[in-house]
């Protein structure tokens, strides 16, 4: 069962530092990402977040995310 929603204001680590956007998607099976698999399930959902500042697309597992305050 996912713990975060579409919407949800989330943060999570990146090469560059922390990085705030919002959940755009949320994959409960296993979904191609930027040519690869991504193993997803609905007990271990997957996020695809969209950055606040630019236009990069992540995808994350729920333990890499922290839920914002709005």
């Amino acid at each position: 069962m996912a713990k975060y929603a579409v919407g949800d204001h989330v943060s999570w680590n990146s090469e560059a530092g922390r990085v705030s956007g919002t959940i755009s998607k949320i994959h409960d099976s296993d979904f191609d990402y930027k040519g690869h698999t991504r193993r997803a399930s609905k007990d271990e959902p997957q996020y695809e977040s969209e950055s606040d500042k630019n236009d990069h697309v992540a995808a994350h597992k729920e333990g890499a995310l922290t839920k914002l305050k709005s």
